[in-house]
C-alpha cells in the first residue's frame, strides 16, 4: 500500500474542479497539487454514502483492490476512472479510506 492523497471535503466548488455527473462531485485533481490534496464538493443530492461525503479521506494505491480491501467495509463499491479501479472503505476504527489499483 502506497500514500496516493489526501481528499479533504469543501463547502463551495473549488477552482479548477471536473465534475462528475453521476457522483454529482466536484473533483480536483490531486496530481496538479504540490502536497496531493484532492478538493471535493459534492451537492446536496449526491447519491455517494454519507460518510464518504463528510468526512476527509486518505487515498492509498494497491497492487490487487480485492486482496487490499478484506475485512473492510464498503462504502462505495470499485468504479472505473479511466486510469483503474477505485473504491472507498471504512476501518475498524471509522477512518474513511479509498483504495486505488491504478493501471499506471
Amino acid at each position: 500500500m502506497q500514500f496516493e492523497h489526501v481528499g479533504i471535503i469543501t463547502h463551495a466548488k473549488p477552482a479548477g474542479a471536473n465534475y462528475s455527473p453521476q457522483k454529482k462531485l466536484w473533483i480536483t485533481d490531486y496530481r496538479d497539487h504540490p502536497y496531493r490534496v484532492e478538493w471535493l464538493h459534492f451537492e446536496p443530492d449526491s447519491p455517494v454514502a454519507e460518510a464518504v461525503r463528510t468526512n476527509t479521506h486518505i487515498g492509498y494505491r494497491v497492487a490487487d483492490l480485492a486482496e487490499a480491501a478484506k475485512g473492510l467495509k464498503v462504502l462505495v463499491e470499485p468504479f472505473d476512472i479511466g486510469r483503474g479501479v477505485v473504491a472507498f472503505y471504512q476501518t475498524d476504527d471509522g477512518a474513511v479510506i479509498e483504495l486505488m489499483q491504478l493501471r499506471e
